[in-house]
């Protein structure tokens, strides 16, 4: 079962603002990885090139996110094919606004596993009755997705999504899947966790990647 991260910047500001000593970016794309999903795309402009140096060395790909004023929808559906082009055999993808930087990886773990019995269903994570991000969405809703009216914001391209196909929320016990960067992290409620294990046992993922001391980074890889 693969499961990627598709994480959505909406400006290369939102990509590079520091989080506790951190690119946004690279911390996310960290995030993800400690979680368990695979491949990691990072769908933003970088007209200077400083996404990619920020990802360089790290198991992200960096994904051009089509024409100006292409609409959310769009940007989630460039981010699964950008997933594809890496991996063909993807069975779902976490599609993640970068704003949402306070999400932990034990979310993206519960998520996956989620995944893995109910495969067909749309999962949304829950923190105290608000639903949140990254949402989990199955490949086999991709084009359902690409259907749906491209002025959508990304709530309501979820919730037109959800009318149309099997929908679960899921309790993570998570603040950040609710609360975005605009919140600092000492005004976050407490991390929780799930109350259970979705599929009622826990797995330990990855780690965060880092170019060892000694070696540069290698280059991010960027698909057009």
């Amino acid at each position: 079962m693969t499961v990627a991260a598709v994480i959505l910047a909406d400006s290369p500001e939102t990509a590079l603002v520091d989080v506790e000593g951190v690119p946004n970016a690279r911390r996310l794309v960290d995030t993800a990885w400690a979680g368990g999903a695979t491949p990691i795309v990072i769908v933003a402009a970088d007209p200077a090139g400083a996404i990619a140096a920020v990802l360089a060395g790290s198991p992200a790909v960096l994904a051009e996110p089509g024409p100006d004023g292409a609409g959310s929808i769009a940007r989630m559906c460039r981010g699964f094919d950008a997933a594809r082009a890496v991996t063909a055999t993807i069975d779902a993808a976490l599609l993640w606004p970068a704003r949402l930087g306070w999400v932990d990886a034990e979310t993206v773990t519960s998520l996956i596993e989620a995944h893995g019995i109910a495969r067909s269903a749309v999962l949304r994570p829950v923190h105290l009755g608000t639903a949140g991000w990254p949402v989990l969405v199955p490949a086999a809703q991709v084009e359902a997705l690409r259907s749906l009216d491209p002025g959508l914001e990304p709530d309501a391209a979820i919730a037109a999504l959800v009318a149309t196909a099997e929908g679960r929320e899921i309790d993570v016990g998570d603040p950040g899947v609710a609360h975005d960067l605009g919140t600092p992290r000492d005004a976050l409620p407490p991390f929780a966790g799930p109350p259970e294990p979705p599929a009622g046992h826990r797995h330990e993922w990855g780690a965060p990647a880092a170019a060892g001391p000694d070696e540069p980074p290698d280059p991010v890889t960027t698909i057009t």
